[in-house]
């Protein structure tokens, strides 16, 4: 008896499988503290391999097997614990790399695929839809990861570092989290994550600036959003001693409202342009002071990552 033709879904799914599978490898890692596991995936014809940043936190070394029996170590290059990225350059022959997608073309309800080894389950593959976009994610390092993948494929331990890929077999997210029952996230590949991919490749280290407040979001008093052409700012609710802030004499309870003539009403928003042009350059700080606008000269200095 012929076996029954495979629904749409199902040839969707195991042709992604069977074209991605093979660039993944199941990773084992050596750290001073033992051994973990995760996955990670070749991104490039000479060895390179894409992972997530913490799975890689402390390693003295690694191993990367795949699903045709190859194993090969591999070293760490560099490593971005605010975008939970890493790369690894292997000291042997691989398969053929992932194609990279975009995420930003992404749709909420798009089909989906994980795979990784999860629970040390070589070679898995689970399938979903995207359940959110721009999600962030927080990180060990204090920052947040702007526009995480939301999908309800099942993510486990040891899928992290694996491959979000879409129903074309392009890699457009890097599985990071498990955030709970249904509910897995994916650092994006996009415009941005491919900089710094190609940043750590290059140079093993991402550059940011630091100013080194912390804030929250806050109306505006009505004259002013209108002035300002936003209903928010960012109020200053603790500013690290010694600091570029401090030296720049911002204070707590001053609402920053522009950023280096950018619009700004979020820490995330300072975030993204805390990037490696600000540093040690002279940037202007508007802020909200007791009922006036006032101007401030700030130099950001490097982030010094632990």
């Amino acid at each position: 008896m012929d076996e029954e033709p495979l629904d749409a879904y199902s040839r969707t799914v195991v042709a992604v499988a069977e074209s991605v599978l093979p660039s993944v490898a199941s990773l084992t890692v050596r750290t001073p503290r033992g051994t973990g596991a995760g996955s990670a995936s070749v991104i490039t014809t000479d060895g390179y391999l894409l992972t997530s940043a913490h799975v890689v936190a402390g390693a003295t070394g690694a191993e990367a097997a795949f699903t045709d029996g190859t194993t090969v170590r591999a070293d760490v290059v560099g490593r971005d614990p605010l975008s939970d990225l890493a790369v690894l350059l292997t000291r042997g022959d691989v398969p053929a790399p992932v194609v990279l997608g975009d995420a930003a073309g992404l749709r909420v309800g798009q089909l989906v695929i994980a795979l990784g080894n999860p629970l040390g389950l070589a070679g898995s593959v689970t399938a979903g839809i995207v359940s959110a976009l721009g999600r962030s994610l927080p990180t060990a390092a204090g920052r947040v990861v702007d526009e995480v993948v939301q999908t309800d494929a099942a993510l486990n331990p040891g899928n992290s570092g694996g491959v979000l890929a879409d129903s074309a077999g392009r890699m457009v997210g890097v599985n990071t989290a498990l955030a709970g029952i249904g509910v897995g996230l994916a650092v994006p590949i996009n415009a941005t994550t491919r900089e710094i991919i190609t940043t750590l490749m290059t140079h093993g280290r991402v550059r940011r600036a630091w100013l080194g407040i912390a804030g929250t979001q806050v109306p505006l008093p009505p004259h002013l959003a209108e002035r300002l052409g936003s209903p928010t700012g960012l109020q200053i609710s603790g500013v690290s001693p010694g600091s570029p802030a401090s030296q720049a004499d911002l204070h707590r309870g001053d609402i920053v409202v522009e950023l280096d003539r950018n619009r700004v009403v979020t820490a995330t928003a300072v975030q993204k342009l805390m990037v490696e042009d600000a540093i040690d350059r002279r940037i202007e700080v508007t802020v909200w002071r007791n009922g006036a606008l006032v101007d401030v000269l700030v130099f950001p200095r490097e982030l010094a990552l632990p």
